[in-house]
């Protein structure tokens, strides 16, 4: 989903990725009418793979492999870390735990899977900040940016019983301590991400594909969403996947740019 073909619109959108946020979308509602299909949470692994993959490839090719390999490894054992945790102590969140859909866990506290559902996540809110900025600029609205998509996803992953919270909450059954928590754990998450990655995240232009892994799970979320009758978190998702649009085109015009002017000198 990373590469950049010849022509403007599917440099923009590979058909892969238009194809990639269809499908993800209309998941969404099989994931809502049949939740309990046998061996799905076991599916699951390879579902979200696929949906990290984009992220995870892209942020190698931006970093390096020795970087990408260090973020993705840091960014996973904070995400077992502070999600243990919390589940184990309630804090920072408040209390909650992993519902079975979510597949086996580790010490029965967190699933195995997490770093493919929350790493893109991440590298995704890094992306859609990063450009002109302090690096502390950048890690306070990847925090920020964070809470808004969980926004969208606690409400969904509430009404699929992928975590529990047992006291409820005036969002949509989600207590206000868990947006707390998200901006702690986005703000050192997004940390990760910009200090590993370095002059390699600040100085060099960035990789469409960092957000393909966001956008296209924003897709399956908008689906849950309005699935499950979530209205804002619904509209919320549809805004976040205009920004995430729109900072895909960002993006690309800022590598076909130097392309074009190479291109035309080359010829010259």
């Amino acid at each position: 989903m990373d590469a950049v073909p010849k022509t403007s619109a599917a440099r923009s959108f590979p058909l892969l990725l238009v194809v990639a946020c269809a499908f993800l979308f209309v998941s969404g509602y099989f994931v809502v009418r049949f939740p309990d299909v046998e061996g799905a949470e076991y599916a699951s692994y390879g579902f979200n793979l696929l949906i990290a993959l984009p992220a995870f490839v892209a942020l190698v090719h931006q970093f390096g492999a020795a970087r990408g390999a260090a973020t993705l490894i840091a960014v996973s054992v904070f995400g077992y870390l502070i999600e243990g945790f919390g589940v184990a102590t309630g804090v920072p969140y408040g209390e909650f735990y992993y519902g079975s859909a979510m597949g086996p866990t580790i010490l029965g506290l967190v699933p195995y899977l997490l770093p493919l559902s929350y790493v893109p996540l991440v590298i995704g809110a890094v992306a859609m900040v990063s450009g002109a900025g302090s690096p502390l600029r950048r890690i306070l609205l990847g925090g920020l940016l964070l809470v808004v998509i969980d926004g969208v996803l606690d409400p969904g992953a509430v009404a699929l019983g992928f975590w529990i919270w047992p006291g409820g909450g005036p969002y949509y059954g989600v207590p206000l301590s868990n947006y707390g928590g998200w901006l702690i754990s986005g703000l050192i998450a997004s940390a990760l991400v910009t200090l590993i990655g370095g002059r390699r995240i600040a100085d060099q232009p960035l990789r469409p594909g960092l957000l393909d892994s966001l956008l296209v799970s924003m897709f399956l979320w908008l689906g849950v969403c309005i699935f499950s009758g979530l209205a804002f978190p619904a509209v919320l998702a549809a805004v976040l996947i205009a920004g995430i649009v729109r900072r895909r085109l960002q993006l690309t015009r800022s590598i076909a740019a130097p392309q074009a002017s190479g291109a035309r000198a080359h010829s010259g």
